[in-house]
């Protein structure tokens, strides 16, 4: 791992200076953190505030920045307000990937930065993102890709370097809770929030609420499954999301998995 990491702050440092799209995820902190160490004032993490994206994920990258020692900013970049993002057709996140990166692209002349750099992993060519198209438009530069590194290694070279997202839950903007065709809106996406925040102070990790109109479908690690079936804690829950307005509350008995939206593409 001490070589890995090696080779990527080299292969950063090489690039002069960069942006990086800085979500607070596992893979952004640790693309920030190679950045910072292989290009120091000439590396500045950025951070695109939206309705899809919580509250607790822009405070605790605020926080991871500041533990870096990195240059940060954060932008407005207001998904819902972009033409054929709310929606929600198959290629919703191209359409805002294109609006954050030319977002960047702009903010990086100004800086005077070569390019712009996101976390793109190994492990993200077999799934369906359109995003990709937009990163490819703007020519965003994916140092992990370009290095072979996997979801795995990521998180290996994180523990390693003591960095508290290093077993961080895989996280996807509020968004992606929705089916294919259903109007977003921002009650809609509070509505996600809200019912995620809940079931994280319960101690749930790695879930999501998938929003299907009036149905809430949870999904929990198969290991957590058992544990909501408790009778207090099941009703709990129940009451809690219907009095933020879901009608019905399912437990999905796959469990979670990420991209599960798409498997009806």
């Amino acid at each position: 791992m001490d070589d890995k990491y090696q080779r990527l702050k080299e292969y950063i440092g090489g690039l002069g200076s960069a942006l990086i799209a800085f979500s607070g995820g596992v893979d952004s902190t640790l693309l920030a953190r190679a950045a910072h160490d292989a290009l120091g004032d000439k590396s500045l993490a950025v951070t695109a505030v939206s309705r899809s994206y919580p509250e607790r994920e822009r405070e605790e990258a605020k926080l991871y920045a500041a533990r870096m020692g990195i240059r940060h900013i954060l932008i407005e970049s207001e998904e819902l307000d972009i033409e054929g993002f709310a929606q929600n057709t198959p290629d919703r996140c191209y359409y805002c990937k294109r609006e954050l990166f030319g977002k960047l692209t702009a903010l990086a002349g100004k800086e005077g930065i070569k390019y712009i750099l996101d976390g793109t992993n190994a492990d993200d060519i077999g799934d369906y993102r359109p995003g990709r198209r937009a990163a490819e438009e703007f020519g965003v530069v994916s140092p992990f890709l370009e290095m072979g590194f996997t979801k795995q290694d990521i998180r290996d070279v994180s523990k390693e370097l003591e960095l508290p997202t290093w077993d961080k839950p895989a996280y996807a903007c509020l968004s992606s809770r929705f089916p294919y065709g259903e109007e977003i809106t921002r009650e809609k996406l509070g509505r996600v929030e809200m019912s995620e925040d809940y079931l994280m102070k319960l101690g749930f990790k790695g879930f999501r609420v998938r929003n299907h109109g009036d149905i809430a479908r949870i999904e929990l690690r198969p290991e957590d499954i058992s544990r909501l079936l408790d009778d207090d804690l099941r009703v709990n829950v129940v009451n809690m999301l219907k009095s933020i307005g879901y009608k019905y509350v399912a437990l999905d008995l796959q469990g979670y998995r990420r991209g599960s939206m798409n498997e009806v593409l």
